[in-house]
């Protein structure tokens, strides 16, 4: 099949990076649609921009509603999460159930053979399997957002973004007219445009008050809600003490937070579960990876054990912070291998264990 035959679906944002994706792609000779997703209530200005995109690029535009699957499946997630106690990753979630879920389902019943997005990150094709890959660019890298990936929806997905730098992009944007190239950078969460996550969760559920106290059960003061705080959070805490403290643990079957030092603050190992393996494959043996747990955290080196869907990490180092709820994601060299949601050291029942 000539590539002039070949048709995709770009997911358009109406920001730069997905302009250029659909503009590389049709320049590429790509039958190219752009497809931009309805998730909530505050997306008007974003289909508009995208709207503009798809008319410079002369290229069809459609709209798809996935507003109620966004709502239940993402924001009723994040809210959830975080009023357990827990620290999610909405972007993650999001990829996997409605980018690379339903919007690539959806592009395929419109007779795409993709779906690309504007992602940085590479996919390339070894011995018959799918490899996803770090972007060129390590400062924009996107992998860790989209470890969940697997073959059957590598075999359709197009990242041409994954081989530039942003500079590149924006210049190339530029270059071709394209007005959003002077676009900012997105917020982190979309459905939270002015970051206030304490007034967003605020609305999600009725927080209830409960004790801070210390590692030996002491109370030292209150907290207003364990959705209103992360493992690692010193801010906020209003404690008088003669040396910094952070919250160590969140306790939701209690409803308290647990507090300590920064020493006490550090892991060797993590237990993670819901573990997804690009290749599908887990090893029959622990092997050393390179693991990052969390967006900007950087790769640590660490032994990585895995039976079927739970993981075990044993760190060469100790890790500051790591929060139940977050993804952890599992790296060799360049290549992503998968990753998971990292649990609380109290649920490692059915968990892989060190032989």
């Amino acid at each position: 099949m000539s590539t002039g035959s070949r048709r995709v679906a770009v997911a358009i944002s109406g920001g730069v990076d997905s302009a250029v994706t659909a503009a590389i792609l049709k320049n590429e000779g790509y039958k190219v649609t752009g497809v931009t997703m309805k998730l909530w209530k505050g997306d008007a200005g974003k289909l508009e921009f995208a709207r503009e995109v798809c008319q410079a690029l002369e290229i069809p535009f459609y709209v798809i509603d996935f507003e109620t699957q966004f709502q239940a499946g993402v924001i009723d997630y994040f809210c959830r999460e975080y009023l357990r106690g827990r620290t999610p990753n909405p972007c993650v979630r999001c990829n996997e159930k409605i980018k690379f879920g339903l919007l690539l389902d959806s592009a395929l019943e419109m007779g795409a053979d993709y779906l690309a997005t504007g992602h940085y990150a590479r996919i390339e094709k070894s011995n018959g399997d799918y490899l996803l890959l770090k972007a060129t660019d390590h400062a924009k890298d996107q992998s860790y957002l989209l470890y969940t990936l697997n073959q059957s929806e590598l075999t359709h997905l197009l990242l041409p973004l994954g081989r530039f730098r942003k500079s590149q992009v924006r210049r190339m944007a530029q270059q071709m007219g394209l007005g959003v190239w002077e676009r900012p950078e997105s917020q982190e969460i979309c459905f939270i445009p002015d970051n206030d996550y304490r007034s967003f969760l605020a609305g999600c559920g009725s927080p209830r008050p409960g004790d801070i106290i210390d590692t030996a059960g002491k109370v030292l003061g209150r907290h207003s809600g364990i959705g209103f705080y992360t493992v690692g959070q010193r801010r906020g805490l209003r404690l008088a003490s003669r040396e910094p403290l952070y919250i160590i643990e969140i306790d939701p079957s209690c409803n308290r937070l647990v507090v300590g030092t920064e020493k006490q603050l550090h892991r060797d190992e993590l237990y993670a579960g819901e573990v997804s393996l690009v290749n599908g494959d887990p090893p029959q043996n622990p092997i050393a990876v390179t693991a990052k747990i969390r967006y900007g955290a950087p790769g640590a080196k660490a032994m990585l054990y895995i039976q079927g869907r739970n993981a075990r990490l044993i760190f060469e180092e100790p890790q500051k912070a790591i929060a139940p709820g977050q993804a952890v994601v599992f790296y060799k060299g360049e290549e992503v291998l998968g990753g998971g949601t990292i649990e609380p050291d109290d649920r490692q029942q059915g968990t892989v264990r060190k032989a």
